[in-house]
């Protein structure tokens, strides 16, 4: 019996030992990798929030990709707030985690909280969005979409529609979250391309924070002070089909009346292209999850990988919205 027992421990000793630090599976119960031998990697990842649909599903994608890969994720939502993921950074650096992984708010003000992390060996990698500084070292990669190109695009589109048109074109423009990348890339983008020809004026120029809220009611104030519009260009879709909403209100027709450019191709912003009351979409993928997870292996492999990954996207007309819709993931 007392071989027996002393059996028993030493089971329970080495079990002990080979979980040391905490579960060796990853969520959802995949096998521990090992890195130099023994544990799950283990990755921090900041969101924004889920001020959209877009965003919806960039987490799912996410969340989805890391169980796949066998890779614990500790998450946390910002709720659109820099302050939340800068808590949440310094959190998972105290936590030792291997990788961390964030979509920036805003571009600015992030040096300080990654130089502790550079600090602490732990590599960064960029998602979705960029920061301004210019030291290079604080972060391994950025991954993510060209968003002064998705601005290019968005006026590359009107301009061709408009080529024939000799008088004043009246555009207003709801921009994403103010400081944000994207805001400050999709506009810089489009007023590089309509800026070439005089006839395009952009009359009024503000925020909508990416929800579809505040797209309605930015909108409706844009109407009350413009009664002459002729194209919106929005820096999402959800921003746009809360425009859609303000339009309908004030009795024009959205995609007659006034043409609107959006900017993502989630599904229900395919569907409002597809109905006619979007015009164009420019896209901007949110299924980031699977090369987040394979750029997070390299880099803690020791491998090297490049300073900028940019996704691949398309855009869409209103025919190419009704062929794409049924099998849209997101």
């Amino acid at each position: 019996m007392f071989k027996k027992i002393m059996a028993l421990v030493a089971v329970g000793v080495l079990a002990t030992a080979c979980g040391s630090g905490g579960d060796t599976t990853a969520e959802g119960g995949a096998p521990a990798t090992s890195g130099g031998g023994d544990s799950t990697i283990t990755m921090g990842f900041a969101q924004v929030g889920a001020e959209s649909g877009w965003r919806t599903a960039n987490t799912k994608s996410v969340q989805e990709s890391a169980k796949a890969a066998g890779i614990d994720l500790k998450f946390s939502d910002a709720q659109q707030k820099q302050e939340n993921q800068i808590k949440a950074i310094r959190s998972y650096i105290q936590q030792k985690v291997d990788v961390i992984a964030f979509s920036p708010v805003v571009e600015s003000g992030w040096d300080t909280v990654l130089q502790e992390a550079k600090a602490a060996n732990i590599p960064v990698i960029l998602t979705d969005r960029a920061v301004d500084s210019p030291d290079k070292t604080l972060y391994k990669t950025f991954l993510g979409s060209d968003f002064v190109e998705e601005g290019k695009k968005a006026g590359q589109w009107l301009v061709e529609q408009y080529a024939s048109e000799t008088g004043d074109v009246n555009i207003v423009e709801l921009q994403g979250t103010t400081g944000s990348a994207p805001a400050n890339d999709r506009k810089s983008g489009f007023a590089e391309v309509i800026g070439a020809d005089p006839k395009f004026k952009v009359i009024a120029s503000q925020s909508g924070d990416f929800t579809r809220a505040k797209g309605k009611e930015v909108m409706d104030a844009f109407l009350k002070a413009n009664p002459d519009i002729d194209v919106l260009y929005a820096h999402n879709d959800d921003m746009g089909l809360g425009a859609i909403e303000a339009i309908e209100g004030a009795g024009k027709v959205p995609g007659k009346d006034i043409k609107i450019i959006t900017v993502d191709a989630v599904k229900d912003g395919m569907q409002a292209l597809a109905d006619g009351k979007i015009n164009y979409i420019v896209e901007c993928s949110p299924l980031l999850g699977p090369q987040l997870m394979d750029l997070a292996k390299k880099v803690l492999a020791g491998e090297t990988v490049p300073e900028r990954v940019v996704t691949e996207e398309t855009t869409f007309t209103q025919e190419q919205a009704k062929q794409a819709l049924p099998s849209r993931q997101y």
